[in-house]
């Protein structure tokens, strides 16, 4: 068997001059090159978008308290630590939640005390790394930023390999920044500001990203809120009507943009209002230091001891069980 044969044999189907012309596929994770994309591939994106979201009554288990919003938000919250220390893509933190979403979706944890779902946001943040990113930290030192457990390499692996099966190894999704660029030109045609609007609508999307409310919200409604939300910046933008969006493609819901839209506003405002408060902070950590000192060394001492220990756990048999834990 020749040489090429061989090579053929490891492509998996696919069309060995595709993989080596150097061209990204369509759902690519460069934000800074936005290259004019055919109204009727964003169309294909709009119909095959609900093949890669958790299902349409995932955001009522929240509600219902069947799941756990706050768990989900720490994890989340972990996930962007993550991101920000080793400066990953934008697009690599979404991934990394979107396949802990889908996960959660499809498959139940076991109700212990935590160390399962840090488990499974830790293999999620790796499998999305390996998809975007150029370098990859070891398993063992992308557990930073106030990671509660140490997990051995090997369980975040079988980790990986169960999310891999429980997501039918579907892990280059459709997401927000999939339509950005394209929504930034129909908003900007000129494209005086689409670098700006593309920048401030992911800041704007990740900053967002733990609220469970957005789940009910597909990626193509996401992406144009945001687009808009972004505009509201730009004087010569900021009188547009978020209506007129639904015209941008074929398949878009003009109520769900519009009412992720208003939610996405409330959150932006809120934010902004929490960003002004923390101008107070510093003279209120000088107060609370100065009370400390008065009262002795010993609470410094006694907080500083009752941290917690972080725990290495070297086996988890639930991870080998495929069916024992499914809903």
């Amino acid at each position: 068997m020749s040489y090429t044969d061989c090579l053929s044999d490891l492509l998996c189907g696919e069309d060995s001059s595709d993989v080596f012309s150097g061209e990204s596929p369509e759902c690519s994770s460069d934000l800074e090159s936005h290259d004019f994309v055919e109204e009727s591939s964003i169309a294909g994106f709009i119909e095959d978008e609900r093949n890669f979201v958790p299902g349409y009554d995932y955001f009522s288990r929240f509600q219902s308290q069947s799941l756990d919003a706050s768990a989900r938000e720490q994890s989340v919250a972990w996930i962007l630590k993550v991101q920000a220390c080793y400066g990953f893509q934008p697009l690599t933190a979404y991934l990394a939640v979107n396949y802990l979403d889908r996960f959660l979706y499809s498959r139940r944890l076991p109700q212990t005390d935590g160390w399962p779902l840090q488990l499974l946001s830790v293999a999620c943040l790796s499998l999305a790394a390996k998809m975007e990113e150029p370098l990859v930290p070891s398993l063992l030192d992308l557990q930073v930023e106030g990671a509660k457990y140490i997990f051995e390499p090997r369980t975040i692996r079988r980790m990986e390999l169960l999310v891999l099966g429980v997501l039918d190894w579907r892990l280059r999704s459709i997401t927000p920044f999939s339509f950005t660029g394209f929504f930034a030109c129909k908003l900007d045609p000129a494209g005086a500001y689409n670098g700006f609007l593309i920048s401030r609508a992911t800041e704007i999307i990740l900053s967002n990203i733990k609220e469970a409310s957005f789940l009910e919200y597909r990626p193509s409604s996401i992406a144009a809120a945001a687009i808009l939300c972004a505009a509201n910046d730009i004087p010569n933008l900021s009188l547009v009507n978020p209506e007129h969006a639904e015209s941008w493609c074929d398949g878009l819901s003009k109520d769900k943009i519009i009412s992720c839209y208003r939610l996405m506003q409330d959150l932006v405002l809120d934010d902004s209002r929490r960003k002004s408060t923390k101008v107070l902070l510093p003279r209120l950590r000088v107060t609370i230091r100065a009370r400390m000192r008065s009262g002795g060394s010993d609470s410094s001492s006694s907080s500083s001891s009752s941290s917690y220990k972080k725990r290495k756990l070297s086996n988890c048999l639930w991870v080998d069980d495929d069916k024992g834990n499914s809903e």
